[in-house]
């Protein structure tokens, strides 16, 4: 007995998105805007499409916490967003867990990202598929761009351990400036103290 061979239907190619199939110089920062159908919260890194993979419990509740701690502290004229890209280069249009726009930021209700020069402190929590991301490649593109401070926070155990990094405009690189692992104690970009343990009570 003889087996048929089945054929497997393949979608058309037309049916792909153009995104499928990058330049090949790479995306520039503008092409986010008007790739239709890119997937929620995509990144430009490197002129490469990154796809962000759902987030662990630990990583929201941290952004929450920091968030919320950030607007109680954040003096007149300093605003929050959470989520929103922010263009480094052409090619370099990455999105942080959380900004802190400067006074003076054109702040507008259609905007779909930020330059980096209106960014005072951009904060990611590492994730499990980001690390190589967030811990090397994203500092050194916010550094290169310019952005005076930076936080990498780390789960231990379930708990935040918030890295503060500040720029050398020397070397255009970061200095460590703290390590927090019960409270975000912080003078610059603005004064603030944020109680980290707090994340047990969301």
């Amino acid at each position: 007995m003889t087996a048929e061979a089945v054929s497997i239907p393949m979608a058309p190619e037309s049916s792909l998105p153009d995104w499928i199939f990058p330049p090949p110089e790479g995306f520039t920062a503008e092409d986010l805007d008007h790739l239709p159908h890119l997937p929620a919260h995509t990144e430009l890194i490197d002129g490469s499409l990154v796809f962000v993979s759902p987030q662990l419990d630990f990583h929201t509740s941290t952004i929450y916490l920091l968030e919320a701690g950030l607007r109680r502290a954040a003096p007149k004229g300093y605003r929050v967003r959470r989520e929103m890209s922010v263009k480094l280069g052409p090619r370099q249009r990455p999105e942080p867990d959380l900004i802190v726009l400067k006074p003076g930021a054109d702040v507008r209700s259609s905007a779909t990202y930020y330059p980096a020069g209106d960014v005072a402190l951009a904060v990611e929590a590492v994730s499990p598929e980001s690390e190589e991301r967030d811990r090397k490649r994203k500092p050194l593109l916010y550094a290169e761009a310019g952005i005076p401070h930076f936080w990498r926070v780390e789960n231990d155990s379930g708990r935040p351990v918030v890295y503060i990094y500040e720029l050398d405009p020397a070397t255009r690189a970061y200095v460590t400036t703290g390590i927090h692992h019960d409270r975000a104690k912080v003078t610059v970009p603005f004064d603030m103290d944020i109680d980290l343990a707090e994340i047990d009570t969301i």
